[in-house]
């Protein structure tokens, strides 16, 4: 099972589907795992006020991306959240609600004992910056900030885990926590697949718009009988790595009835992004993104046994035996 670090909400729309017609769904277990940057269970503590320091000094690592290794805090921490910019990006701004990706380091200010670091899973985090999916410190530190973007920042408990601290992780409730945070990318609502054009598609299969302006794709289907095989094909190409079978990965997405074209769901319509594990959807987006590269918009057509089959979510739209349409945009992996 992967290790997974700072708590991940469980998202909205396909994920409330995934269930139905997949026996496999969810058998990772990776809604389950959390550890020494999860988001307490408490209620939002006031805005902190930001301050410049103290912070203790980086000693090895410096450039963005590597591992730091980071000295013990000298002296009494401030009471108020201190935050550092070390290195400026060029990207995109961090905003409240986006998803971020990101390298990190956390250790505790007093010991300099490492509690979590993602550089030795090589395996950046993907976390959306919200209320309840993360340490209230980090939604603080790194609004504003832009990709490309060192951050350190040393949390009081009163925005990090409280006075109940972290007992598994070996924080205590009146630990102040030092991270260091290497901002790669930011994602938000109006995300979207920024790959090459991967031609137009064979006749009989559905045509997806390649527009990158964040909007939803059209999205026409064929006047001919659906495929009874699982189609997934290219529609942008992205030159990302590939996804694997048990990732974790960001989209945007939009789904249609083949039969009729009508909309069942859609990330664009919601005005949110969702994150999930190959593992927890139903098979035929498993199978589909398996080796799809991040960048790229994929179209999917799903055949009944590989969707809902007889047993469609209630409420949905979608009757028994239908075939599903899906335009996926690959934002991110982990």
């Amino acid at each position: 099972m992967r290790r997974r670090s700072l708590l991940i909400a469980a998202p909205a729309g396909l994920l409330a589907l995934a269930g139905c017609g997949d026996d496999d769904s969810g058998k990772d277990g990776s809604g389950d795992s959390s550890s020494a940057s999860s988001s307490p269970s408490s209620g939002a503590a006031p805005a902190p006020k930001i301050v410049d320091g103290p912070l203790p000094k980086i000693t090895d690592g410096e450039r963005f991306g590597e591992k730091p290794t980071v000295a013990k805090g000298e002296g009494d921490p401030s009471k108020d959240l201190a935050v550092e910019t070390l290195i400026v990006g060029t990207g995109a701004t961090v905003a409240e609600n986006d998803y971020v990706q990101a390298h990190y380091l956390g250790q505790v200010w007093d010991t300099a004992k490492v509690f979590d670091n993602s550089y030795d899973r090589k395996a950046p985090l993907l976390i959306q910056l919200a209320q309840g999916s993360i340490i209230d410190g980090w939604r603080y530190a790194l609004q504003g900030k832009k990709a490309g973007s060192r951050v350190m920042t040393a949390v009081p408990p009163t925005w990090g885990y409280g006075e109940q601290g972290n007992e598994q992780a070996g924080i205590g409730g009146d630990d102040t926590l030092v991270f260091v945070i290497d901002v790669q990318n930011t994602f938000n609502a109006k995300s979207s697949a920024k790959g090459e054009k991967a031609g137009s598609g064979a006749a009989d299969l559905p045509q997806v718009g390649t527009g990158t302006d964040g909007k939803a794709p059209s999205i026409d289907i064929p006047e001919t009988d659906a495929p009874t095989k699982l189609v997934a094909e290219y529609v942008l190409e992205g030159d990302g790595d590939e996804v694997g079978e048990s990732d974790t990965v960001l989209v945007q997405y939009k789904g249609v009835l083949w039969d009729t074209g009508k909309e069942f769901d859609s990330t664009y319509e919601r005005g949110q992004l969702t994150s999930f594990s190959l593992q927890q959807v139903v098979k035929g987006w498993a199978q589909g993104l398996t080796g799809k590269k991040v960048g790229s918009r994929v179209v999917i057509v799903i055949p009944p046994k590989l969707g809902y089959g007889d047993n469609p979510p209630s409420g949905s739209g979608i009757k028994k035996d239908s075939t599903l349409v899906f335009s996926v945009d690959i934002l991110a992996k982990m």
